[in-house]
């Protein structure tokens, strides 16, 4: 069965880091463009990053500079590594695949940037 799992959320200052995974399996990764979305109360589901295989990436202006989306196909696993964080950040943040008309979700991992 296809399954898309996120991990890595949590509570973290601003300014700080945070580095979030999404394991993935049942279906063939290396073919499908991996996305990351967040979204919070009151907001539209954002699409935040984006990357290809081998590795073309695009980036909300939001969080250019900040973010950046990596994959390890031997793994079957999408990364977003969170930088200088904002409490503007703080969204459940979720995982997808995409390839033409199939789309995977994952279930979504909190993030909550507070002081």
């Amino acid at each position: 069965q296809v399954q898309l799992v996120e991990s890595g959320g949590g509570l973290v200052q601003p300014g700080g880091s945070l580095r979030l995974s999404c394991a993935t399996s049942g279906f063939s990764f290396r073919s499908y463009v991996m996305r990351w979305y967040r979204q919070a109360p009151g907001k539209e589901r954002e699409l935040v990053a984006h990357i290809t295989n081998p590795g073309s990436t695009n980036y909300a202006d939001s969080v250019k500079g900040r973010f950046t989306i990596t994959r390890d196909n031997a793994k079957n696993t999408v990364y977003l590594q969170m930088n200088s964080l904002k409490a503007e950040d703080t969204d459940v943040y979720y995982c997808s695949a995409v390839q033409w008309g199939t789309i995977y979700w994952g279930q979504g991992t909190e993030v909550t940037v507070s002081s």
